[in-house]
């Protein structure tokens, strides 16, 4: 009886440290509210996107895709928690070096980002849609300016 009532507590206890991690949409990552009220930094382009960092086709045109929505990518957050790891202050961030290229989360958050700017859909509603995870289904491989 005392290793059921053991493992009972010992269930509950894990159950209870683990309930921080269930709820994605109370760790969401850095983003910016409204647009930019200056000029953002400037994203990779042109000629910077060749060489190792650009290998696959898609890693340019989740780039070339990124530069068309530049404003809108300042207002969303970045899944891979690269602000945590590089200080990065939302999505725009990760297309302004090669990190946006080696990580598959922000290049289909970009995408998604774009698709859903070209739908009609506000700042506020991509951001939703990404803090529930739809750019998930983004297939890369396939993504079209």
């Amino acid at each position: 009886m005392k290793k059921i009532l053991g493992c009972a507590a010992l269930v509950a206890l894990t159950l209870a440290a683990s309930a921080q991690f269930t709820n994605p949409g109370a760790d969401i990552p850095a983003y910016h509210v409204g647009a930019p009220k200056q000029a953002l930094p400037a994203l990779m382009s042109g000629a910077q996107l060749t060489g190792l960092f650009f290998s696959h086709p898609y890693q340019v045109t989740a780039y070339k895709m990124a530069a068309k929505v530049s404003s809108v990518l300042y207002q969303q957050p970045c899944y891979c928690h690269c602000d945590r790891a590089m200080g990065h202050t939302s999505l725009h961030s990760c297309f302004e070096g090669t990190h946006g290229a080696e990580c598959s989360t922000c290049m289909k958050e970009g995408v998604y980002t774009y698709q859903q700017t070209k739908l009609g859909r506000s700042p506020a509603q991509i951001r939703a849609g990404i803090e529930r995870g739809e750019w998930m289904n983004i297939d890369l491989e396939h993504a079209t300016i």
